[in-house]
Order: structure tokens, then sequence, then C-alpha cells
């Protein structure tokens, strides 16, 4: 086993440039880069082949007219996912056919570029990337924790919501899977469905980065050691075997030279040691142009580890919550690394863009703790935020420009530490949600970063597969199994007319499918899916003794019932049930007067369903500053009247357990709750600039480039 060897100190590298250091030497003054080309940053693809072949007499799919087959899954598997497993096929390739039109030639993948590493989808993907490469673009792919979903290949693997041509679900999975060796009649095996691990994985996309181009000016690896500093493209192709890109993980952290500290800090020995690659390099495709393409997947040997057969996939956790805050950790070796490179860039006056999937910082505009206080616990996947520790440790490397992924969503923040050191992360969103869109990214000159975002609202053939859609809709309305009736979608979400339409209508289903349930406590649920934003901004205004246990008794005024709270004792105080129309009509008025005082009428507020306010609430927290400009100026100005018309001190909820009273006054738990609700959407939607901006790396300062944005300051 190969370890990672001790990267040079930083301080030696400032001051003398020693046989060990990685890369060439550094130069006393800055080169001006010839020129300043552009980098599209296309993240979280989730490439799926909606045209491939299982290898497989059982099942090929959906024969269309043709002569091909339609290898997809079903819709209602794309309505309750974060992603889209099919379209998103069609707006890879628009991504492509648009930057490549804007003459944008350097294309980075920041992870998930599949959907888990499928060869079916490999294969694909890899076909594309060759057909765009013959037309003169260069692709740098960064693993993300879909790809590989696991380190080592995983033979058991598959999905079980392919559509048949009879609107029905087929469960496909590789020949290894406990029902394929039983033999089980309703599944088809294909191997085409095992996930790939690194080794299969770079061996098929090596030309996408992982491994040296002979038009390259420079290409590294973090255990990189050329011979007196000279690069050659010979001996690039020497040190990207992978045989020499191993590190050690343990279950506590890296070994290898960083074992004995660990240990000693740990107080204990490391167990659970292992070999692993590490995809990493630093690539000059241009002259002046450095992308750092960083492997930040972390997969920390588990309880099930057996050091007698380290490939077994199932001995390492997943990599999607680990991010950064583990690579600090178990790759210290990367953030050496990183160090050394930024400060070369610095002396070489290289234009820098480092990208990883993973994001360095607070991705949801500093209002992580405060959803972390209003919502279920582990909503909205908030687990997956870096520490403030871990980005203040990722500042300190001198890296000044980062690009993440993970989150499918559009997001700018930066961070500036007690020394001085300035970090921004650029999060691209994915090409498979609401918000699709690419960045790209420019340097106007070495400190001015400018980041333009490209929607992808209209994509050629996105409705190509609706027909097939159309049978599983005719299927589930059809049959009786409970199972079939609980699959059941709107219709409606075929009759879009454009890519961008038909990705918000799916954010809506997912939000109604899906993260109503996982994301909002029960009372909050109930008055999210129930209220319009008229009705919402009365029960702001409302000021009554009428409880929740007597709203059973005046169900025609406010439409929220008791049914989440837990019965409490009623005082001798209650007033009488009929109260609630009068402090109502109070509340209509005092409503009235704040849509008013912002030139809106009252209600204008009730076109604002239900479905439209939680829809647009998830599409921020997703798209940002794109999210706004769906929404229009005036959906913007209503939501911000709402965003100011909580009482200052809401009254406190009265709990039984870990229920609210149902002696609690009809408002008193909406205008606490909600009140956060809304002004964590006023956070999410007044973040930092996220659509088109500049970035002053010197000055640390990022500004809005887009004179027509929206925001609810």
């Amino acid at each position: 086993m190969r370890l990672a060897p001790a990267l040079v100190p930083l301080l030696a590298l400032l001051s003398a440039c020693s046989s060990d250091d990685p890369g060439p030497p550094a130069q006393s003054t800055p080169p001006v880069a010839a020129a300043n080309p552009s980098v599209a940053f296309m993240t979280d693809v989730h490439f799926e082949n909606v045209y491939g072949d299982f290898k497989s007499t059982q099942f090929a799919g959906i024969p269309t007219k043709d002569g091909k087959n339609a290898t997809i899954r079903t819709m209602y598997a794309q309505l309750t996912s974060t992603r889209l497993f099919n379209e998103n096929y069609f707006a890879f390739r628009a991504a492509l056919d648009d930057a490549y039109a804007k003459g944008i030639r350097l294309v980075a993948l920041p992870g998930d570029y599949s959907d888990d590493a499928q060869p079916i989808n490999i294969n694909g993907i890899a076909d594309i990337l060759k057909e765009y490469q013959a037309k003169g673009m260069r692709f740098f792919i960064a693993p993300g924790n879909h790809d590989p979903n696991e380190p080592y290949d995983d033979m058991e693997a598959g999905k079980n919501d392919f559509l048949t041509k009879d609107g029905k679900e087929q469960k496909v999975y590789a020949t290894a899977n406990a029902a394929c060796k039983s033999k089980d009649p309703a599944v088809v095996c294909s191997d085409e469905l095992m996930e790939q691990g690194y080794e299969k994985l770079v061996a098929k996309l090596a030309d996408y980065g992982f491994m040296p181009n002979k038009a390259d000016l420079l290409w590294e690896t973090p255990f990189t050691r050329y011979a007196n500093n000279s690069y050659s493209y010979d001996a690039a192709v020497t040190q990207g075997a992978l045989a020499n890109r191993t590190y050690e993980i343990c279950a506590e952290g890296e070994g290898g030279t960083y074992k004995a500290a660990g240990e000693a800090k740990l107080g204990k020995p490391y167990t659970r040691c292992a070999s692993m690659i590490d995809t990493s390099y630093l690539v000059e495709p241009v002259k002046g142009v450095w992308l750092l393409a960083i492997d930040a997947n972390v997969f920390v040997p588990n309880a099930n580890f057996d050091p007698a057969n380290p490939k077994n996939f199932k001995g390492y956790d997943g990599a999607g919550n680990a991010g950064w805050n583990k690579v600090l950790t178990h790759k210290a070796h990367l953030v050496e690394w990183i160090k050394s490179v930024s400060a070369r860039a610095k002396l070489e006056g290289k234009q820098l863009m480092a990208f990883s999937h993973y994001p360095t910082m607070d991705f949801y505009a500093n209002q992580t703790d405060a959803m972390k206080a209003v919502f279920k616990p582990g909503a909205f996947q908030t687990a997956r935020v870096p520490d403030a520790a871990t980005t203040a440790a990722l500042a300190a490397t001198g890296l000044r420009l980062h690009v993440g992924g993970h989150m499918h969503f559009n997001g700018t923040n930066d961070y500036t530490d007690g020394s001085g050191n300035y970090l921004a992360n650029v999060q691209s969103p994915s090409l498979a949600v609401y918000g699709a869109a690419y960045k790209i990214i420019n340097y106007k000159d070495l400190d001015t970063v400018d980041v333009q975002t490209v929607p992808l609202t209209t994509v050629a053939r996105f409705n190509e597969l609706f027909p097939y859609y159309q049978v599983e809709y005719d299927y589930l309305q059809g049959s009786s199994a409970a199972g079939d009736a609980a699959k059941r979608w709107n219709r409606a979400i075929l009759d879009t007319r454009s890519y961008g339409d038909y990705t918000r209508y799916y954010f809506g289903e997912l939000s109604r499918l899906r993260f109503m349930d996982e994301y909002w406590p029960c009372e909050m649920k109930e008055a999210a899916m129930a209220l319009n934003a008229k009705q919402m901004l009365i029960l702001s205004q409302l000021q009554t003794k009428v409880t929740l246990a007597q709203l059973k008794d005046v169900p025609n005024v406010v439409p929220l019932t008791a049914s989440c709270a837990a019965a409490g004792t009623a005082s001798g105080t209650s007033v009488a049930a009929a109260q609630l129309a009068t402090d109502w009509a109070d509340a209509t008025a005092r409503a009235d007067k704040l849509a008013s005082a912002a030139g809106l009428k009252l209600d204008d507020f009730a076109k604002i369903t239900a479905y439209d306010f939680y829809g647009d609430f998830h599409r921020t927290v997703y798209a940002g500053e794109l999210a706004l400009r769906d929404m229009g100026a005036e959906r913007v100005s209503q939501y911000k009247v709402l965003m100011g018309a909580f009482p200052a001190g809401p009254a406190t909820i009265v709990r039984i357990g870990d229920k609210i009273s149902d002696q609690n006054p009809v408002q008193v738990a909406f205008q606490n709750q909600f009140k956060q609700v809304f002004a964590i959407f006023k956070g999410l939607g007044s973040a930092k600039p996220s659509d088109h901006f500049t970035i002053d790396l010197k000055g640390k300062k990022i500004s809005n480039a887009n004179g027509n944005g929206l925001s609810f300051n």
C-alpha cells in the first residue's frame, strides 16, 4: 500500500522551491495570462441514459416508433425525488449546445455527473462527452457521492421503478442481487445496473481530466513528484496511475504520515485502515488557467469493514453527508495540497478555479440554524452544511474561489477570517431540478471574477417521453390496488410547454408528495397546505381568545383544525367560538391596511394558493434569486408584506409533550412558527447575488451585476 507522503510546508514553499515541491517552480514576477477564457460549470447532471441498453433478453425498455428503446424511470419516481431521472438527458445536451454556441470550450463537471455510476449511464455520458470533445470542447470531472456511490463495485445494486410499456414499474438489478440469485421472476437482472467504483470510472472517463492530455501545460495530483520540477506528459501519465494516487484512510482519520499525530490526539490507535484512491488533480488546459478538481468524497470504513476483503463496498459509509467536514480529518493531505496549489497560483499569476462536489460553507444564506429550529430534525439535509471551523480551515489555505454542487441549488456565499483570508463559494445548480442552470466563470483580471448563471428554461425535446408517462398515468388511474392509488400524480405536468415550466411544476409536486411530510411539523404542514396568502396575512393580524379546540364549532372562518394538537384542559375564561368571526373581520381590516400601504389589494393575495406558497418556498430554497424572477414583482411584493406583518413578539406556544395544546388561541402557533418561516424565506430570497455577479477577491466582496434582479430586501 502506498501512503501519502508528507507534503511540503507552506513556509518552505514560499522561501525556496525544494526538489520535493509539486509542479514547476514559482516565478518571481507573476505573468499575466495570455487570455481569459470562460469555463462552464455543469453540476449534478445526474445523467441517465434514456435510450440505453440493458443487454437483457428479459426487458429492453419501452419500444419507440424510431426503433429505439426508452429505458426510463416512472414519473412518480421523478416527482418524489430531489432530481429528475429522465428529462435531464435532454437538458444536458441543451446546456452543452448553449455553451458551445457561446464559444466556451472548457467545461467542468463538479460531481454527480451520473446518477449512480451504472455502466449503462457512464457509457452513455462518455459517448456524449466524446461527441462534444470532437467539436473542440474539453471536459474536467470531479467525482460526487453518486459517482462513485461506493468506492468499490457494488454488484447488488439496481432500481425498482423503470417504466414498462404498460405503465407499470419494473425492477432491474445487478446479477449479485439477492432477487437475481433467487431467480425472482418479477426482477430483470442485468449488470448494466451494477454501480461502479473508482477503478472502473477512471478507466472509462480517463480522457475527461482524470488523466493528463498531451495538450495540457500542467497536470498533477496531490501525490505528484516531477524530477527537477520539470513537467512532461509522459511523467504525468506515470504519476496518474491509480497505484500512485492512494492514501490510507482509517475509521478515525487519515493514516499514513498523519496517523501518529492522530493517534496521539485521540489517545488510542487508529482502526479499520485501508488504502483508498484519491482522484484529485490540477490541470492547466490553456495558458494561465488552473482548474483544481478536488475529490472531496470521503468513504469512512464502518463496522462492516473486513481487512481481509477491503474492497467490499459494504465496509464503507456513503460520502453524501461527509463532505468537507470529513475531508479535514480523513483526507488531510488534500488540505495541504490545496494550500500549496493556492500559493503557487498566486506566485505564478494563475487564474485558479477550484471545484469539488461539496459546498465549503453555509449554503442556505446563513439560515441553517433557523431552519434547524423551525423544521423537523434533518429537514432540508442540514447535516450537509459544513461546520464553521471547516470553512475557516479552508479559507486559511489561501484558496479564494471554489465552485460546489451537491445540494442541487443556486447560491453564493463568502467568508473572511481574522487574518484577512477570503474564500468565495459559488453553488452551481443542478441541471436535473427546478432552477436548472449552469455557471459561466471568467477572470476579468487576477482579482476579479465574473459569474453568470444560464438558466435552462428552453430545452429541445424535453417532452419527448410524455406519451409514455400518459400510459403510466392511465394505468394508475385505472388500478384499484392501494399501492397504485397512492402513486397517482397530477396529470397537468404533461401540459407544460417548456423545460422551465416543467421543472417548476415538478417542484410543486415534489413539495406536495414528499417535502411537506418529510420536513414540516404537523401543524405547520396543515397551515401551509390549507391557507392562501390572503388568509395568512389576516391570520398574522388575528387577535382572539378562541382556541384551536373550538374551531370545530366555527368551521367556515379559517381552514384550520386541532388535528395536530394534544387535548388540553379548557380554562374557565374561554370566549364563545362565535367570537372568531368578529375577530377575523377585525384582522381582515388590519390586513387590508397593510396591503394598501404597499400599493396592493388584499383580495389579490388570495391568488397565491397554498400550493403556490409552499412550492415557492421550496423553489427559493433551491433556486434563490432565480425563483424570485419566476415569481414576478407583484408576488415578491406580496411576500414582502407578509414578511413584515407578524407581531414583534408572538405569544409563546403552549405544548403538551411534543405537541401543541389545543387550548392555544387560534393564531398563536401560526404567528409564532410562520414568523420564523417567513424570516427564513426572506433570508433565502435576500442572499448574496447568485444570478450575474462579480467577485472582488482583493476587495473581499460580491457585487450584483444584474440590475433587474428581485429581492425580498
